[in-house]
C-alpha cells in the first residue's frame, strides 16, 4: 500500500479516536493498533501515539477552555502534578515493563464502568465535593499522571472517575477538566520521548490532523449533550479497553 493511501487511513482512524477521547477516553484502542498496523515498531508507536494524542487532546481542552468548561485558576496545582507524575512515568517505563498493570487495570476499569452505569452522582450536576482541590492534585493528579505516563489506557476514565466521585464535579464539568489534564500527561510523556528519536513524525502530523477534527466535533457533542451522551460512551469505553488488555494476555 502506497504512503498516500496509508495516510488517508491513518487520517480517518486518528479522526475517530479523537472523537472517542474527547468525549470518553479510550482513542488510543484505535490509534496505537493502526500506527502498529502501519508497520512502526511498537516503542515507535507508543511514541508517535503520544505526539499525534497532543493536538486532539489540546483541541479538546482549547474549545473547553473557549466555552467556559474550565476553571484553570482551580484546575492550576492539578495541572502542574499531573505533568511532574506524567513525567516520571514516562522515564520509569523506558526501563521497566508494564505487564503487571496490564494485569490490574482491566478489573479497575470495569469496575468503573459499572459505577458510572449505576451511579446516582453522575450526571450533569455538580454534587457535594469529598476532598479539597489540593489533596485531588496530589492524589489523583500525580497517580493518574503517572500512569499515562507509564502505562496509558483508560486515563481518561479514571481522571473523569475522580473529578465525579472526589470533587463532586458535574459529568461535563468533569469531562472538560479531564482533556486538561490528559493534555498536560500527554505532553509530558512526549517531552521525555523525544530525546530517544521514537517519534516518526510524518506520521504523527497526519494523525494529528485527523485528532483536530475529531476532538473539535467530540467537544461540542460533550458541551451540547452532557451526561446524556457522556456517560454511555464512558461504559462503553472502559468495557473496550478492559477487553482489550485482557485479550492481549492470550496473544
Amino acid at each position: 500500500m502506497e504512503f498516500a493511501d496509508t495516510a488517508v487511513i491513518l487520517f480517518v482512524l486518528a479522526l475517530l479516536a479523537g472523537l472517542v477521547d474527547s468525549i470518553a477516553g479510550g482513542g488510543g484502542l484505535i490509534s496505537v493498533p493502526a500506527l502498529l498496523w502501519s508497520g512502526l515498531p511498537p516503542v515507535s508507536a507508543l511514541a508517535t501515539n503520544k505526539a499525534q494524542a497532543v493536538f486532539g487532546s489540546f483541541t479538546a481542552t482549547a474549545n473547553f477552555i473557549h466555552k467556559g468548561a474550565v476553571d484553570l485558576r482551580r484546575a492550576a496545582f492539578s495541572v502542574v502534578c499531573t505533568f511532574v507524575g506524567a513525567t516520571a512515568g514516562a522515564l520509569l517505563v523506558q526501563r521497566l515493563g508494564s505487564d503487571l498493570l496490564a494485569r490490574i487495570i482491566p478489573l479497575l476499569l470495569i469496575t468503573f464502568a459499572l459505577y458510572f452505569l449505576f451511579s446516582p452522582r453522575v450526571s450533569d450536576l455538580d454534587s457535594r465535593h469529598r476532598i479539597g482541590e489540593g489533596a485531588f492534585a496530589l492524589s489523583v493528579g500525580t497517580v493518574i499522571g503517572f500512569y499515562d505516563g507509564f502505562f496509558g489506557p483508560g486515563t481518561g476514565t479514571f481522571f473523569a472517575v475522580g473529578f465525579v466521585a472526589l470533587l463532586g464535579y458535574g459529568l461535563r464539568r468533569a469531562t472538560a477538566h479531564t482533556k486538561l489534564l490528559n493534555f498536560t500527561s500527554n505532553l509530558a510523556a512526549l517531552l521525555c520521548f523525544l530525546p530517544a528519536g521514537h517519534v516518526v513524525w510524518s506520521t504523527a502530523l497526519v494523525m494529528g490532523a485527523g485528532q483536530l477534527a475529531g476532538a473539535w466535533l467530540g467537544s461540542h457533542l460533550v458541551l451540547r449533550h452532557g451526561a446524556r451522551l457522556v456517560r454511555p460512551v464512558l461504559v462503553v469505553a472502559s468495557l473496550a479497553v478492559s477487553l482489550e488488555l485482557l485479550l492481549d494476555r492470550f496473544r
